[in-house]
């Protein structure tokens, strides 16, 4: 590919394209958190048949986005990019006439084939789209959109419910979809990839049956169990399966992912930290409204204002971040990003039924705070270090490791969470986690953010353990310079 048929000028209106796909997918994803409580009581279902409203998105996203962003790289962007806005629009309207739960998680695949185009390729066009000096400013502004898109999910979620039904939570996506496709042909660039590029589909297919095995024993795994005979099956299985996409990427002369990304430590310990925050995030997303409603009593439209806190605070600061890595590097801003979400953690592991609002609000602020600060320079290293004609696959390397860890978080938290409430609900006898006492519930879910902080406290160290790493190999590499040049 040729960065000569990028014209720069025109960057803050492909900015602008791809911040309505972004704006699409997060306004979905933050309405339907939201959301869940009022399914299980007026589509009659249950706390483990309704997260598949949620993880059949997510399994979807995660199984798909890097056969995507590889096919992207070989016929273009673009118009990959325009199909995903009008898959994901009509997935939408299907999600809105869904006449029971079955119906609706079906139409959810819908949407998330059209998510995983838009998710794949925005980052990748973005960072085609930019100077690589402006790169962590830019990824910073996509942080935000996602911000900007997750604040008006719940708020217009919660005021949807209260005064409609749940159904019209997913048509507010059709104007977004409508508009964002007309802006993707009009302003994204149409870069022609360079030729005689052959699909890897042993790959593809190695790789998607493994994480499909992998996510459906995570998944199946909260509600039998992870011990079960049959989860064991699908863990071997996707074991057995990801050995083979390795094997067959180093046998093919174009792979579709290259391997030799991943010898590369730090590259590799961006991907592992990024993996833990989402991990972390996505349990804290799907069991706030539980708490907010169940145990203190909020109505459906004033969670979906108090879950805005940690959105709004994350997008005031990821374009701050983003720019402060530009000119700082990556890395220490990383570190103090992950230093301020760990606090927060910390400080929400003591939520009771007594918390007030403000107390909510102080303890929510770190974590947005947090992920606003670590995550914009963290995607700018990552981005970084893919070659033009990969820049697809890359933005599809981090979609699926926010998918997996999303998917991941919600599996083994939300499983954490109730088998702790239900423990804790003993000599009584409760049928799910949500009919427990309210004081099991707290008490679960103090246990479960323990659980978070661990996470995140890995995720600091490995950080600074980069970072020490990485200015030690900058420290050998000029002083090799400055002696070749006494030389």
């Amino acid at each position: 590919m040729n960065s000569s048929q990028i014209d720069y000028s025109r960057k803050w209106y492909v900015m602008a394209a791809v911040s309505m796909g972004t704006l699409l997918a997060t306004i979905d994803s933050s309405i339907v958190n939201v959301a869940l409580p009022t399914l299980v009581r007026e589509l009659n279902t249950d706390f483990a048949t309704v997260q598949w409203v949620v993880l059949a998105y997510l399994l979807t996203l995660a199984t798909l986005l890097l056969s995507v962003g590889r096919f992207a790289d070989m016929k273009g962007k673009k118009p990959i990019y325009a199909m995903g806005f009008v898959i994901f629009t009509i997935g939408s309207v299907l999600c809105g006439l869904a006449a029971n739960i079955y119906m609706l998680i079906a139409f959810r695949v819908v949407q998330a084939i059209g998510a995983t185009m838009i998710l794949a390729l925005g980052m990748a066009i973005i960072t085609e789209s930019f100077p690589a000096s402006e790169r962590g400013k830019a990824l910073g502004f996509t942080g935000t959109m996602v911000s900007i898109g997750i604040v008006i999910g719940p708020t217009i979620g919660g005021i949807i419910i209260d005064v409609f039904s749940w159904n019209w939570i997913f048509l507010v996506n059709l104007p977004v979809g409508i508009l964002g496709t007309l802006m993707v042909i009009r302003f994204v660039p149409a870069v022609k990839p360079e030729g005689k590029q052959r699909f890897d589909f042993l790959g593809a297919v190695s790789l998607f049956l493994a994480l499909f095995a992998f996510l459906l024993a995570l998944t199946v795994g909260q509600n039998i169990g992870f011990t079960d005979p049959r989860v064991l099956v699908l863990f071997g299985l996707a074991l057995i399966l990801l050995s083979t996409f390795v094997i067959v990427e180093t046998r093919t002369a174009q792979p579709m992912i290259d391997l030799r990304l991943f010898r590369n430590t730090l590259f590799s310990i961006n991907l592992v930290t990024g993996y833990l925050t989402f991990v972390a995030i996505a349990g804290t997303i799907i069991l706030m409204p539980f708490y907010l409603e169940n145990i203190l009593g909020y109505s459906t439209r004033e969670v979906g204002i108090l879950i805005a806190a940690l959105p709004i605070s994350m997008g005031i600061i990821a374009p701050l971040a983003g720019s402060m890595s530009d000119r700082f590097g990556t890395r220490p801003i990383s570190v103090i990003g992950l230093g301020i979400l760990l606090f927060g953690y910390i400080a929400l592991s003591s939520l009771t039924v007594m918390t007030s609002t403000l107390g909510y609000v102080l303890r929510f602020l770190p974590i947005g705070i947090g992920m606003g600060v670590f995550q914009s320079p963290n995607n700018s290293a990552i981005m970084g270090e893919a070659p033009r004609d990969r820049l697809g696959v890359v933005s599809g390397i981090l979609a699926v490791n926010r998918s997996l860890g999303q998917t991941t978080g919600i599996a083994i938290l939300g499983a954490l969470w109730a088998s702790r409430a239900i423990m804790y609900a003993v000599p009584l006898t409760v049928e799910s986690a949500t009919n427990a006492p309210i004081p099991s519930q707290v008490a679960a879910l103090q246990d479960t953010f323990i659980a978070m902080i661990l996470l995140i406290s890995l995720a600091f160290g490995l950080a600074i353990w980069a970072l020490i790493r990485d200015r030690k190999i900058r420290s050998s590499t000029e002083k090799e310079v400055t002696g070749a040049a006494l030389d």
